[in-house]
């Protein structure tokens, strides 16, 4: 018996301690160590259950005051008189100016400047299709809107632009301004579009300026972002052969570095577009006007059919905008028409460089003036179609036969009851059920598991902020709503991508679907889920689903389909099956790209579920809308502020840093 048991002991021993060897429960074993220490100390002095009030910093009184103060001086103090009353003027001017030429140029003349700029840029394709979308809009009776729309828009993008050149440029070329900056754009970033717009109201008041600026601060962080990874990422060889023939270092930036990043700022300036899309139809709370003012219209009155008119020339801006600009970084330096996408460029071959832009120019310019001479500038109207009614009565059937009393599968409505009675209260009564420090506790080792000790002190200070804010309550409402739809989102996400990495057909289905939803601004996703779910928790985490689900299924995809060929080949060789090969080989080293896929998926959930509050999604979008409807700096900023601190520890949890990445590679 003894010679049969010392053989495990001694096997086990060792075995025992290789566990406890590991990184992972070596951390672990620490961790619980401090706790012991300072659980009993923390409980002892402030008590378990919710955050104590004794730790937490009431920001009403100073933040009332700072609003009192700007109310009162906004119309008489010099800082206001000769400063921001000239950016107020110089933006309302610019705005109008724009506007002024649209319409001066007629329906006829929009349309075909807007076909000829992408003929140029990526074909005759691209161009019949910017034609149809710009004429849709016409059709649906929104050209007015939309021309306040593209108005707005080009102001907020040239502006923005050119302050993310700058602040991307200062940082591409200086270290020490890139670590200053980052943590700035870091803020920015996540920050919610509506937190936003509360001090610009209060600075500028309603109207065009404020919307424009809060787009321009909104929509700039993607420019200075990829401007200086661009500039950085710079290719060393070639600026050492460029600096040993003697250049300046003006000259170097102009004639290597800006070339050799030009389709980092190419792609700067999509993103930054759809992010001033984006802002712009949120801004329509402020009074900007245009369409995203039709959409919150329609959404306050829960009018599905006019919000839908309204909405599709959104939609179809962005796409066509997303198309425009991707198609410039891929053509080629002269900016010739047959080197457009996918073989869709022109065959005029002998329109390329200048002359080209010429005859665009010329042509678009005689289409104009024939239309004013014709007195064609204004949108028939026997040519509008009008959709609000029968998309209402859509609705209405669907709410009758599809809202409820389904039979055995239920109805819309029954689905967001369930989902909320079943999911959201357990998650979000579980949260506000653990003690402040339990969630302190798990935050830390989440994010001590996948990356730092700096990572796990980053993520729990974060949530601790929330804490000392006064918010803890409604940020774990928030959280819970958060987690929900990440679960929901990352379930149907990676199925949907195992299925396109395997099978080029389904890719190719879901590719125009993925890219109307991914163009889609988020004030749109709104619409439907108003009309199949009614308001509450639920719609918002249905929205946020919608919203973040193509940005997971692309990257998994991607992720999949990169996984080293030998790899596969090999794992084929010795006979895996499908089901083998993706959960031994492609998961497991398609891990980076999944990780990626989850930090993105939260990102873009917290945003949408942010808006949500506008639906009913209460907690801090509810917040965060309230402050903005009543002028409550202190309610709106705060909120703003804890969903930046939920952000930024749902990131750090989500996201390993790059050495463990690629170890776990």
């Amino acid at each position: 018996m003894a010679t049969a048991t010392a053989p495990a002991s001694r096997t086990g021993l060792p075995g025992l301690l290789g566990f406890l060897r590991r990184p992972a429960v070596g951390k672990l074993v620490l961790l619980a160590v401090v706790a012991a220490v300072l659980v009993p100390l923390a409980d002892a002095r402030w008590a378990s259950g919710s955050w104590p009030g004794a730790l937490t910093v009431d920001l009403t009184e100073p933040l009332g005051r700072a609003s009192t103060w700007i109310i009162d001086n906004r119309d008489s103090h010099p800082l206001f008189l000769y400063f921001f009353g000239h950016v107020s003027n110089a933006v309302v001017l610019s705005v109008r100016a724009v506007y002024l030429v649209l319409l001066a140029a007629g329906w006829a003349g929009v349309t075909a400047a807007a076909a000829l700029i992408a003929w140029r840029v990526a074909g005759t394709r691209l161009a019949l299709g910017t034609a149809a979308a710009v004429l849709t809009c016409g059709l649906l009776g929104m050209w007015v809107p939309t021309m306040q729309t593209l108005a707005l828009m080009v102001v907020a993008v040239l502006a923005s632009v050119a302050l993310g050149a700058l602040l991307g440029l200062a940082a591409g070329l200086s270290d020490r301004t890139y670590r200053a900056l980052r943590p700035v754009l870091d803020t920015m970033q996540v920050l919610p579009a509506f937190a936003y717009l509360l001090p610009v109201v209060l600075v500028f008041g309603i109207g065009v300026p404020a919307a424009v600026l809060a787009t321009v601060v909104y929509a700039a962080p993607p420019m200075a972002r990829l401007t200086a990874l661009g500039l950085r990422g710079a290719d060393a060889g070639v600026m050492e052969a460029v600096e040993s023939l003697g250049t300046t270092a003006r000259q170097r930036l102009f004639t290597a570095r800006l070339p050799l990043a030009r389709k980092e700022l190419l792609l700067g300036l999509n993103q930054t577009i759809m992010m001033a899309l984006s802002m712009a139809v949120i801004a329509s709370v402020i009074g900007a006007g245009g369409l995203g003012d039709r959409v919150y219209q329609a959404l306050a009155s829960v009018d599905v059919g006019a919000a839908l008119a309204a909405g599709i020339p959104i939609v179809l801006l962005a796409i066509v905008l997303d198309r425009v600009t991707a198609a410039a970084g891929s053509v080629g330096p002269t900016g010739s028409a047959e080197e457009g996408l996918e073989g869709g460029g022109s065959r005029w071959t002998g329109w390329t460089g200048w002359p080209g832009w010429v005859l665009a120019a010329v042509t678009a310019l005689a289409v104009a003036v024939a239309a004013r001479l014709a007195g064609r500038l204004d949108w028939p109207e026997t040519w509008i179609v009008h959709i609000a009614e029968p998309v209402n009565r859509a609705v209405d059937w669907m709410t009758d036969h599809l809202y409820s009393g389904v039979p055995y599968v239920g109805g819309t409505a029954d689905w967001a009851a369930h989902f909320t009675t079943g999911v959201l209260n357990p998650v979000r009564d579980g949260l506000q059920w653990l003690p402040w420090w339990a969630v302190l506790l798990t935050v830390a080792a989440l994010a001590w598991l996948i990356g730092t000790w700096r990572t796990a002190l980053t993520a729990v200070l974060a949530m601790a902020a929330i804490g000392v804010l006064g918010v803890w309550q409604p940020s774990l409402d928030t959280l819970s709503q958060v987690l929900a739809a990440v679960a929901v989102t990352l379930v149907l996400g990676f199925g949907t991508a195992v299925a396109a990495a395997r099978s080029e057909r389904c890719e190719r289905l879901l590719r125009p679907v993925l890219d109307v939803f991914q163009t889609m601004p988020q004030f749109v996703y709104l619409i439907p889920v108003v009309a199949l779910f009614g308001v509450g928790r639920a719609p918002a985490v249905a929205a946020a689903v919608v919203y973040a689900l193509p940005a997971v299924v692309r990257i998994t995809t991607q992720g999949l389909r990169h996984v080293d060929p030998a790899a596969m080949e090999s794992s084929r060789s010795m006979g895996a099956t499908g089901w083998q090969q993706l959960r031994q080989v492609q998961l497991p080293l398609a891990r980076p790209a999944l990780l990626l896929a989850v930090n993105q998926g939260v990102v873009l959930v917290l945003a949408v579920v942010i808006i949500g509050g506008l639906v009913g999604g209460g907690a801090l979008g509810y917040d965060v809308v309230f402050g903005l409807a009543q002028g409550d700096l202190a309610t709106g900023l705060v909120a703003g502020a804890a969903i930046v601190c939920l952000g930024l520890m749902l990131d750090r949890v989500t996201q390993p840093t790059r050495g463990r990445t690629k170890k776990g590679a």
